[in-house]
Parts: structure tokens; C-alpha cells; sequence
């Protein structure tokens, strides 16, 4: 028995709840899992997985040897890319998760530009609106929006994610200037449904402070490209990321409204499972996309 890969196939199972999806993962076969985790049994003489209908768990046993073998193997995986890291080659395969707003536009060109530095590396670029468990799935790296509460995550502080108010000319030329909230509130909107409220308020920062008001929203999207399209095609005004839309601004086919007003930034974080924190090519991607992120206008980094 390989010792070795009956552990990976254990942990993956332990962390999927199931051999078929451990088995996905590994790029091996169904029995070929079930087969590393009856050889680890017999191996250590104790039952480690409970199985049923639905799922598969760990008995308190399996747990406990769960704990000590994702570490291990965690370490023993850093280790082995840390003496390639120290031969000059960064390589390995790295999952990456992160929104589709700031992943297509601002993340993927990073990634290029990480490759063109370290072609042994291979990137896994899930672009999605929705949370992940990082262990779960599967993944190293992700960029999340708000402070993640999970715990066993290690998090950096990406910076402020800053949406502003804008309009096309087109659409100001059929409305007539877009200079108070009270004309915002008479203007079809397209925004995010989170941003606002039940009743459809729109919550704002201004220079007197925070200040709400009752919006008509045309369109409610979780796409950032059909909110960057609406806008650019004259349909409606409203907030956008201003990370998405710093061409369009330069090249005139938008136009920032009521500049002094600003919806609440959002905080970005980088967050890592803590057990893979010291991957080197974790570490060295993370070395190099924070900085390029963090230029980008859009994202307040102070």
C-alpha cells in the first residue's frame, strides 16, 4: 500500500463527504478510492469512514487522523515546492476563486502576467457571484468581498471596493442633468438587488454624511457585465464598481453623476485555508497580484 496516496485519497474523501467526488478531484477512479481507504483501514485497524446513502463522515477516530494527516501532507506538499521555489522553478497547480466582476477585467490579466513570469505554474480561474468553502472545493486562493467570518481562513486586506454613481451622455441628453438626489430618484436605475433595500432604497455617502434615498430601478442584476452594458447603452443610470468602468470614464462613454456621493465601499480580502498558507506558489502569486490589485484605481487600499 502506498501510504501516501491512501492518506490523500482519505483527506479528500473527509473534506468531500463523498468517494465520488474525492475520486472527480484526484483525477483517479471510484474504486480506486475505495480501495486506498478499505487498504488505510485494514492498515491502522480501525474504522474510519462512516458510510451511508448520502454521504460519507469520519468516525471519531477517521477525524482525529484527518486533523493530523491534512496538516502533514499540507507541509509535506509546501516542502517539496519549497526545494523546487529554491531551485528557481515556482510550479504547481493553483485554484484561484474569485466574483466575475473584478476576476474577468483585473484578475485574469494578473494571472497572464504571473504565467509569463512562472510558465510551470497552472491556474485554475473559477469566476463566480457566490461563496465557497475554500477546503471544500478545493481551492488556494480567493478573493472575497466582506471580512470572511470562517476561521481557519488566513485573510489580507485587498482594500475598499468603491462604486459610484454614473450615466451615459446619451442618457443624459434625453434626461436633462442627473445633479441632485431628488432627480437620481426620477431616473430608471440598474443595480445589484443588494444594494438596496426592500423597499428599494438606495443607500449613499455624502458629504454630510450617510443619506438614503428611494430609487426606481429598471433592471436588478447579480451580472456586472449587464450592469456595465445597461449603462454604456443609455437605459438607465445608477452605482457601479469603479474598477469596471475607469476606461469608459477616460474615454467619455460614461459620466460620473452627483460625484460627491458615493455608495458604502465594500472590503476585498485574499483569503487562504491557513493549512496550504505556506505553498510557495501561493505565497508568490499573492506577492504579486496584491500589489497590481491594489493599483488599480477603483480599490482604496489605505
Amino acid at each position: 500500500m502506498d501510504i501516501g496516496l491512501a492518506l490523500r485519497a482519505f483527506v479528500r474523501t473527509v473534506e468531500r463527504g463523498s468517494v465520488t467526488a474525492a475520486a472527480k478531484d484526484l483525477a483517479v477512479t471510484q474504486p480506486a478510492v475505495t480501495k486506498h481507504l478499505r487498504n488505510l483501514e485494514r492498515h491502522v485497524g480501525a474504522r474510519l469512514i462512516e458510510r451511508s446513502t448520502k454521504a460519507v463522515s469520519p468516525t471519531a477516530q477517521g477525524q482525529a487522523l484527518y486533523e493530523a494527516s491534512r496538516a502533514a501532507l499540507a507541509t509535506i506538499d509546501a516542502a517539496l515546492e519549497g526545494v523546487r521555489h529554491d531551485m528557481g522553478e515556482v510550479e504547481g497547480l493553483l485554484r484561484l476563486h474569485a466574483p466575475s466582476c473584478i476576476g474577468a477585467k483585473h484578475l485574469h490579466p494578473i494571472v497572464m502576467a504571473f504565467q509569463q513570469q512562472h510558465p510551470a505554474v497552472t491556474v485554475d480561474l473559477v469566476l463566480e457571484n457566490r461563496e465557497v468553502d475554500l477546503i471544500y472545493e478545493n481551492f488556494d486562493l480567493a478573493i472575497k468581498y466582506g471580512r470572511p467570518a470562517v476561521q481557519d481562513l488566513i485573510i489580507r486586506r485587498l482594500g475598499a471596493i468603491r462604486r459610484i454613481l454614473v450615466a451615459s451622455p446619451d442618457l443624459l441628453q434625453k434626461t436633462g442633468p442627473i445633479d441632485t438626489l431628488e432627480r437620481l430618484s426620477e431616473i430608471g436605475v440598474i443595480t445589484s438587488a443588494a444594494l438596496l433595500s426592500p423597499r428599494d432604497i438606495l443607500a449613499l455617502q455624502g458629504p454630510g454624511g450617510a443619506v438614503e434615498i428611494v430609487v426606481r430601478p429598471v433592471i436588478r442584476t447579480n451580472s456586472a457585465d449587464v450592469i456595465s452594458a445597461t449603462l454604456l447603452q443609455g437605459h438607465a443610470a445608477g452605482p457601479v464598481q469603479r474598477l469596471l468602468v475607469n476606461e469608459e470614464l477616460a474615454s467619455g462613454r460614461l459620466i460620473r453623476i452627483l460625484p460627491e456621493y458615493e455608495v458604502k465601499p465594500t472590503e476585498a480580502y485574499f483569503a487562504y485555508p491557513s493549512v496550504r498558507f505556506m505553498r510557495p506558489v501561493v505565497r508568490a502569486f499573492t506577492d504579486f497580484a496584491l500589489p497590481a490589485l491594489r493599483a488599480i484605481e477603483g480599490i482604496d487600499a489605505a
